[in-house]
């Protein structure tokens, strides 16, 4: 079942799979409302849960529409496009009424600004959380433009609270659930569901030489521009290759940083994807904060142990010092990239303590975890 939040700051391992109540046996109609598709070139871990979610639901005979901003792609479920990529916010209520009109409960996916769908929407809600932007609006609006980090800051905690008295949030890990609760959601409205992952398929070759792989959209909370630093910290002691896998605003800027032997892919196929996360010596997330971290999990199903900071959400994904290394600072995150790469045995160790972790977390239970929350919003709603 889904988990409540824990009282422990411990991380909440999922035991065996469980099987939930179904929804009532009639198909339900399910909306989710969100900033992006999978398709979009700017996706990323929130529109892959998303699209896991609206593609499993729809398996199980459930009626699933993506409203979204941007272009919609064709998926096996419907998507629709409400807008551009920042109008759709207000066009989302008519773009409902006019494309969906109806749903027996619209998921409102809540990344930073919200759609204050609980003020427009009389039906039953769920809020899909995967973090809380309580420190990352200064680093995304700074000088200049640091009153609009103040509004949205405001009007994100308004949205999860004020707006929304009633009604349940999921969070995608005990990080995120700590975060709701220290803004004042209360503990018995949220629920936990983890992020799954797909079985990667057959193993490909380990790198003779040592290679070390960061993925992800490249923006400021990424943090990639710390990493090229250590890096010139690290390279002289270790040697070989640092591949950044990703793109997005900040890739101009990371090019230019960047010292020797720092290769940037750009978007690679889910195929390159596998390869490099199988070569990779470590996967490296210097990240300020994240709700799971989901490529720690990808990696971790093709042993590769990852080093990344003790901040909120790489906290759940990465068990410190068995699947991986929690940094406090930038010099223990050199350090533990450091002795990693010159310990074979340690990092063997602790890939397979990393892929038997993992296969704790697949979509199918993903799926059937947030299928019984969705029954319990749906009941919640009904007199």
């Amino acid at each position: 079942m889904p988990q409540h939040v824990p009282s422990s700051p411990r991380i909440a391992l999922p035991g065996a799979p469980q099987h939930p109540p179904a929804l009532p046996a009639h198909p339900r109609r399910i909306v989710f409302l969100a900033h992006r598709d999978l398709g979009n070139p700017s996706a990323g871990g929130s529109e892959l849960l998303v699209d896991r979610l609206a593609d499993g639901l729809t398996r199980l005979g459930h009626q699933v529409t993506l409203l979204c901003g941007g272009p919609a792609s064709f998926r096996d479920y419907r998507v629709v496009s409400a807008g551009g990529t920042y109008d759709h916010y207000l066009r989302a209520r008519s773009a409902f009424a006019r494309q969906v009109g109806d749903c027996d409960l619209l998921v409102e996916v809540c990344n930073g600004m919200p759609y204050l769908a609980p003020l427009w929407h009389h039906g039953p809600t769920l809020c899909l959380v995967n973090h809380v932007h309580t420190d990352l609006w200064p680093m995304r609006f700074g000088g200049p433009l640091a009153p609009a980090a103040r509004i949205g800051r405001r009007l994100e905690h308004w949205a999860l609270t004020g707006a929304r008295r009633r009604g349940l949030l999921v969070a995608v890990s005990p990080s995120t659930a700590r975060a709701l609760r220290g803004i004042g959601v209360a503990r018995e409205r949220i629920r936990i569901v983890h992020n799954g992952v797909e079985e990667p398929g057959p193993r490909t070759a380990r790198s003779p030489e040592p290679l070390f792989v960061a993925v992800g959209r490249l923006v400021e909370y990424k943090r990639v521009d710390l990493l090229l630093r250590l890096w010139e910290r690290v390279r002289p002691v270790t040697g070989g290759r640092l591949v950044i896998v990703g793109d997005g605003p900040e890739r101009d800027r990371l090019e230019r940083l960047a010292g020797p032997d720092v290769e940037f892919t750009g978007h690679v196929s889910e195929a390159e994807k596998h390869r490099l996360l199988c070569a990779a010596w470590l996967l490296l997330h210097p990240s300020a904060v994240e709700g799971w971290g989901l490529v720690v999990t990808e990696a971790a199903v093709r042993r590769t142990p990852a080093v990344a900071f003790d901040v909120p959400g790489l906290r759940d994904s990465v068990v410190d010092g068995v699947t991986g290394v929690l940094a406090r600072g930038e010099s223990s995150f050199a350090a533990a990239w450091c002795t990693l790469a010159l310990s074979a045995h340690r990092r063997e160790r602790m890939g397979e303590a990393a892929r038997d972790h993992a296969a704790r977390f697949r979509w199918d239970r993903t799926v059937r975890q947030f299928r019984a929350v969705a029954a319990e919003a749906v009941r919640g709603r009904q007199p």
